[in-house]
């Protein structure tokens, strides 16, 4: 399960970072079916360290060496939120087709460090809430063992030509103490505001907040932390959007094309500096 996760945050990265620059059209998608082919068989009869650690090595290869043109000239715009509708295409209106149609690069932080937030909550509540300290005990245990897991995928991305590896667990909570209180665990907690974090550090301060209609914690460390995010991080452009399903498509679009109006808007002022 945990290579799985590794193989499928790492895809998607791979995806989203080359297809809006492709040479030719579809290879970055034909690309990542075979890999993600690939991945499934070798789960499928069972996957050793070392084919893990080969694979891993291999798609990053492949995607380092795909022919692109323009790379990084288009805004990098960033999609967080609520974990069905940040990750599932129907539950958020398609919204990476959106972004790459109206000429722009989606990232999409990974789907293990939700896991990876869960298990590190002991680790951050034990002082604050008292917690027993064997619990954060086991936790920092629990997560040097993931990353033990993961360190193929680290190791190869610090490698690379042309992506970069996330940030750690705890590089994250730091990101994120500095606005709220990491006791913030129901939903995303703190999870959500550390990676709108990350992303304006690296480049991508073009962030959509996604979220179901009334989600209470996402009001809470979502829209709630856009206000502070902006005057720490000017260059911060943030916006949030409500998915239900009476809700209006139109009205959705029109909120992610405008805040895309102003990434290209600040993209090009970069640019004429």
């Amino acid at each position: 399960a945990i290579y799985a996760l590794c193989y499928g945050d790492l895809l998607m990265m791979c995806l989203y970072r080359t297809r809006p620059y492709e040479v030719e059209s579809g290879s970055a998608t034909r690309l990542f079916d075979y890999w993600m082919d690939t991945c499934k068989k070798q789960l499928a009869k069972g996957t050793t360290r070392g084919d893990f650690k080969r694979t891993v090595r291999k798609i990053v290869e492949d995607f380092d060496t795909l022919p692109l043109e323009g790379e990084g000239t288009k805004p990098r715009v960033g999609v967080v939120g609520e974990i069905l509708v940040k990750f599932h295409p129907t539950a958020n209106n398609q919204i990476i087709d959106v972004i790459e149609r109206e000429g722009c690069e989606a990232v999409v932080p990974g789907l293990i460090e939700f896991f990876l937030f869960g298990i590190a909550g002991a680790i951050f509540q034990k002082d604050p809430l008292g917690r027993s300290s064997k619990g954060a005990f086991g936790s920092r245990i629990a997560l040097k063992v993931l990353e033990k897991f993961r360190s193929p995928v680290t190791k190869a991305l610090e490698r690379s030509s042309r992506f970069e590896p996330p940030a750690s667990i705890y590089e994250l909570a730091e990101y994120a103490s500095e606005i709220l209180s990491l006791c913030n665990s129901m939903g995303e907690g703190w999870l959500l505001t550390a990676e709108m974090v990350e992303l304006i550090r690296t480049g991508a301060p073009n962030v959509v907040c996604t979220q179901p209609f009334a989600c209470l914690p996402n009001h809470v460390v979502g829209k709630a932390v856009i206000k502070e995010l902006r005057r720490r991080y000017p260059e911060s452009n943030i916006v949030a959007v409500d998915y239900d399903p009476g809700a209006s498509e139109v009205n959705q679009l029109n909120r992610i094309k405008l805040m895309i109006s102003v990434a290209k808007a600040n993209l090009a002022d970069k640019e004429a500096e």
